[in-house]
C-alpha cells in the first residue's frame, strides 16, 4: 500500500512540477509580448462627436488673387476743369484788305516856321533833286533784290517773284517793268499750278496777275496786249463784274481767278524771262 501511495505522490508531484513549468512559460511569453500585439487583439470604437470648440483667432492676409476679367465701360463721368490755355498756332493767311475807314478830325495848326535864308543855289536845285530821285530808286531797287533772295519760283523759260508791296493794278505794271519784267501772265496749267502753289505756301490769300479788261470790258487780254486764248481758269460765276470797276484779274491761293477793282493795293507777281 505504502509503495502505491508513494507511487501516486510521485505523480503528483511531476505533474505540478510540469504544471508549474508551463505557468512560468507562458506568463513568460505573456510578460515578453508587444504591447501592439496584444491591444491589436482589441477593435477600438470612435467616441460621439465633441461639442464645437472656440472659434480661432484671424488669419493673415492671403496672397492676391488672379486679375479678373475686364468691366463693362462706366458712365461718361462730369466734365472736368478748363485746361491751360494751348500754345499758339501757326499764323492764318493775310485777310482781305477792309473797307477804308471814316476820316479823321483835322489836326491842330503846327506853329510858325523860321524864316528861310536866302541861297543862290538854283543852278544846285536840279542836281540835289536828281539825286533824291537816284538814291529813292536804288532803295527801292536794294529792297526789292532782298526779297528776290527770300525765295522766287522758276520754269524754263521764266522766273516768278510774289512782291509783298501792296499796289494798284497799275502800280503794280509799272513796278515789274522797271525791274525788266511784266505783271505774271499764267497762259497754261502748269504755270497757274506754280503761281498758286507759291501764293498758298507763302501765306498769302490772293495776288494781281496780268490779265485785264480796261480796253473793252468783256474782253480780258494779258498785261502785253495779247488776249486769252487757250486757257483760263476762273472762280465759278466769274467774271461776273459786280463792280462797274472790276477790270483787274487776281488770282486767288487756289490757282482760281477772279475779277476785282484796279485802284485796290495788294500784293502781286511778277515774271522774268531766263537770259539764254
Amino acid at each position: 500500500m505504502s509503495s502505491m501511495k508513494g507511487q501516486q505522490w510521485r505523480k503528483c508531484g511531476t505533474l505540478v512540477a510540469l504544471f508549474i513549468f508551463q505557468v512560468q512559460i507562458f506568463g513568460f511569453n505573456v510578460d515578453n509580448q508587444p504591447a501592439t500585439d496584444v491591444c491589436s487583439t482589441h477593435t477600438i470604437l470612435p467616441g460621439p462627436k465633441g461639442d464645437d470648440g472656440e472659434k480661432g483667432d484671424q488669419g493673415e492676409v492671403g496672397k492676391h488673387g488672379k486679375v479678373g476679367p475686364k468691366g463693362p465701360k462706366g458712365n461718361k463721368g462730369a466734365v472736368g476743369d478748363s485746361g491751360d490755355q494751348g500754345m499758339i498756332g501757326k499764323i492764318g493767311p493775310i485777310g482781305g484788305k477792309g473797307d477804308r475807314g471814316i476820316k479823321g478830325l483835322t489836326g491842330v495848326s503846327g506853329g510858325k516856321g523860321k524864316a528861310g535864308t536866302v541861297c543862290e543855289c538854283g543852278r544846285y536845285r536840279k542836281v540835289v533833286g536828281q539825286l533824291d530821285i537816284n538814291v529813292a530808286r536804288l532803295k527801292t531797287s536794294m529792297k526789292f533784290v532782298k526779297n528776290v533772295i527770300a525765295g522766287i519760283r522758276e520754269t524754263d523759260e521764266k522766273f516768278y517773284y510774289i512782291v509783298q508791296e501792296e499796289k494798284s493794278y497799275k502800280e503794280a505794271v509799272t513796278h515789274c517793268r522797271i525791274r525788266g519784267g511784266m505783271l505774271a501772265m499764267p497762259k497754261d496749267e502748269a504755270v497757274n499750278a506754280l503761281i498758286a502753289d507759291y501764293i498758298s505756301k507763302s501765306g498769302l490769300f490772293r495776288v494781281f496777275i496780268g490779265v485785264n479788261d480796261m480796253e473793252k470790258e468783256g474782253q480780258f487780254m494779258y498785261a502785253d496786249n495779247t488776249p486769252l486764248q487757250n486757257y483760263s481758269n476762273w472762280k465759278e460765276g466769274e467774271p461776273k463784274n459786280t463792280s462797274v470797276h472790276e477790270d483787274c484779274v487776281e488770282m486767288l491761293s487756289t490757282g482760281e481767278w477772279n475779277d476785282s477793282e484796279c485802284h485796290l493795293a495788294i500784293y502781286f507777281v511778277c515774271e522774268f524771262k531766263k537770259r539764254k
